[in-house]
């Protein structure tokens, strides 16, 4: 009998520890901070971590950097054209448009695209730039503005993409189309389909150079879409845009892109005028960093153009500004890495991490970096560990995954074992109490149980 009220006694010890261990662990989170005598129990690997971050304080903001007097203006007013777009070139944000949508036949914009085709011939390892085209005798009967290619001749490529970017020769992108695809229709079928690509669904062209066709159309928003994607991936191009005048077969010709000689941040991009259309200007500058395009479709005069692109260029760079919180190729987070034959590992952007707001919500910006403190082998490279989330004001504007720039492999059996041993400080002991608290007072339940068993079957055997 004695016996049996001792396994009573310890059983109900056993199985009232975790009551004690929790009340314990409660007075210890209420006790005040400072005074508690309980390690808090750490963060589990992986556990994701946020790190919140602010744009310029305006409580500490520059002078240069305080709200000019009076409000930034909320628009450019009316363009003087059929149709407008203001666009960011880095993130092809649209900042102000104006009848973006109507229908107008595209003239000599329509070279972008020729243009397009050729340097991205050029990338991909095609054709060269020194290669010699032919000229054919449909080339050279080409109307309209000349480069002035002799029939029969060869012309180097690089020469065939001055005579359409600096004096938009038809006859040149009638060259370069039959070089790179063979005939005009063929390439024309190049044309479109990278028109689609483009995600230009409004658009339709049926030669390489503009000039009048019926059912030959476009619009200023897709326009800008060609031209944004045109400077994106080629801004080599640039150098050819910009040039003010070009000579060949001694015949020197000047840009139409009179903005050239007007402003010295503009640096391309494409004038046009057909009858049905009016006068065209694609206008592209850069400043402190933030390249704009201005798209002008319809004017009537081609100073109305340049006057109207030069205003949508100038409304953009006052009011707006490229926000780039972090330095380019540095990482914005650095994680221990477990079980890794390194120790830790950096994170980067997986892309530019820049992009343009208006000048009245700079100092609005706020970003948070949402990532775990630590990761756990194996890592490959390009491998997803976590995301920025750009804010302006309570809105997410942009998210930009955070990557890995190598892979980290798993380390050797010897490291890995020490790195748990090293581990135990981690360990949350309330819950191991419990545990083995319950495991303790189920024993202990099953031998008392056994032992009345045993004890009842020698009193009535």
């Amino acid at each position: 009998m004695k016996r049996q009220s001792i396994l009573l006694i310890l059983t109900l010890a056993v199985l009232a520890l975790p009551l004690v261990m929790r009340d314990g662990a409660r007075a210890a989170e209420s006790a005040p901070s400072g005074r508690s005598t309980v390690k808090p129990a750490r963060k589990a690997p992986e556990t994701p971590h946020v790190e919140k971050h602010r744009g310029a304080d305006p409580a500490r903001r520059s002078h240069q950097d305080a709200p000019k007097s009076g409000s930034p203006d909320l628009s450019p007013g009316q363009v003087e054209a059929r149709s407008a777009v203001l666009v960011d070139v880095a993130s092809g944000t649209v900042l102000f448009e104006q009848n973006a949508d109507e229908r107008i036949e595209p003239a000599s914009f329509t070279k972008i695209l020729t243009l397009f085709l050729v340097f991205d011939a050029l990338k991909q390892g095609k054709v060269k730039i020194s290669d010699e085209a032919w000229v054919s005798e449909t080339a050279w009967r080409t109307g309209g503005s000349k480069m002035f290619v002799g029939v029969g001749t060869k012309v180097p490529l690089e020469e065939l993409i001055k005579g359409i970017a600096v004096v938009s020769g038809n006859d040149a992108c009638v060259v370069v189309g039959e070089y790179l695809h063979g005939s005009l229709d063929t390439f024309m079928e190049a044309m479109n389909r990278k028109a689609r690509e483009l995600g230009m669904t409004q658009s339709y062209f049926l030669n390489p150079h503009g000039l009048p066709a019926e059912g030959q159309i476009t619009t200023a928003r897709e326009m800008a879409i060609l031209d944004t994607a045109y400077l994106q991936q080629f801004p080599e191009s640039l150098k050819f845009h910009s040039m003010r005048e070009y000579t060949y077969n001694g015949i020197t010709q000047y840009n139409r892109n009179h903005l050239l000689l007007k402003d010295s941040t503009v640096d391309g991009l494409k004038t046009g005028f057909v009858d049905a259309g009016g006068y065209h200007l694609a206008a592209t500058a850069q400043r402190e960093g933030l390249r704009l395009l201005a798209v002008i479709m319809g004017a009537e005069r081609p100073s109305i153009r340049e006057r109207e692109a030069l205003k949508l260029l100038n409304y953009g760079f006052r009011n707006f500004t490229m926000v780039k919180p972090f330095p380019e190729g540095q990482p914005i987070k650095t994680v221990k890495v477990w079980k890794g034959m390194r120790d830790d590992l950096s994170l980067y952007p997986q892309e530019v991490a820049s992009f343009t707001i208006s000048q009245a919500q700079k100092q609005q910006l706020r970003w948070e970096v949402h990532a775990p403190e630590e990761i756990t082998a194996p890592i490959q490279a390009g491998q997803r560990l976590g995301e920025v989330v750009f804010f302006v004001g309570e809105q997410a504007n942009r998210t930009i995954p955070l990557v890995s720039r190598e892979p980290v492999e798993l380390a050797g059996w010897l490291k890995r074992a020490w790195q748990s041993v090293a581990r135990l400080d981690r360990i949350d002991w309330k819950w191991v109490g419990i545990g083995f608290g319950g495991l303790a007072a189920v024993t202990l339940l099953i031998v008392g149980i056994s032992s009345w068993r045993s004890r009842s079957r020698r009193t009535f055997g």
